[in-house]
């Protein structure tokens, strides 16, 4: 049932939310490495399992049934952590997130916006609402784009159903940040 209405959830957002701003300009005084580089053969699941560095954020999705999801047609805007920030989070939460699904999912969602949304439009926006429900903030910090706590280090990496952006921060749905076990 809860996948149903989590599946359910995903989709409604699809199409809830649309970005139409460009600013090439600002984009390009982003000291934020773009690359380019487009995967229109794999969606974005795909793609992080084909990269290297993702192989947290491609166990967390399965752990959380989110695989089918994020290989739909989109198309997604995925924050996407790396090992590397995974590894940031205190000692046990990853195997204790890994067994608590809704948590997980909350999380997982948090970094997932509808739409497409390349480098050049991120910087023109204040918040974009996510999965969850939720809104991350975003804001450019002199050439460091960031997202919550999280700063973008590589961008607009296109798949087929949507566009990756790399992050160094796992970054928390609100009420995950206010519970003291994370």
């Amino acid at each position: 049932m809860k996948k149903t209405v989590l599946t359910s959830m995903l989709f409604a957002f699809i199409f809830a939310i649309s970005f139409g701003f460009s600013n090439t300009a600002l984009a390009d005084n982003c000291a934020t490495k773009s690359t380019s580089k487009t995967e229109k053969s794999k969606d974005i699941v795909e793609t992080a399992m084909a990269a290297d560095g993702f192989n947290t954020l491609v166990t967390a999705l399965k752990a959380a049934d989110l695989v089918e999801a994020l290989k739909g047609e989109g198309p997604f805007t995925v924050f996407a952590p790396t090992d590397e920030a995974f590894a940031k989070l205190p000692e046990g939460t990853i195997p204790a997130l890994l067994k608590d699904k809704e948590k997980l999912t909350s999380i997982l969602t948090y970094h997932v916006v509808s739409g497409k949304v390349m480098a050049a439009d991120v910087v023109k926006l204040k918040s974009a609402e996510t999965l969850n429900g939720q809104s991350v903030a975003v804001k450019v910090d002199g050439k460091k784009v960031m997202v919550d706590n999280a700063e973008v280090i590589m961008t607009d990496i296109v798949t087929s159903n949507g566009v990756i952006h790399v992050i160094n921060e796992v970054i928390l749905p609100r009420e995950e940040v206010k519970r003291s076990e994370y």
